[in-house]
């Protein structure tokens, strides 16, 4: 069983069926790390969606 982050910020999120995928949850991660914040993709499966999140809280 994996272990699950319950401390993790969504800052946004994005539907999984975008014609162009993943790649506007990646742009706008890209962003934020270019911003100083350690923003990740993550897919939650439950919803079908692709959420941009910081680990640990908003930094």
């Amino acid at each position: 069983m994996a272990a699950v982050d319950a401390t993790r910020t969504v800052l946004e999120r994005f539907p999984a069926g975008h014609p162009r995928g993943a790649h506007p949850a990646e742009k706008f991660a890209a962003d934020r790390r270019a911003a100083g914040q350690p923003a990740e993709v993550v897919m939650d499966l439950n919803t079908d969606t692709f959420l941009v999140i910081v680990r640990g809280g908003a930094r």
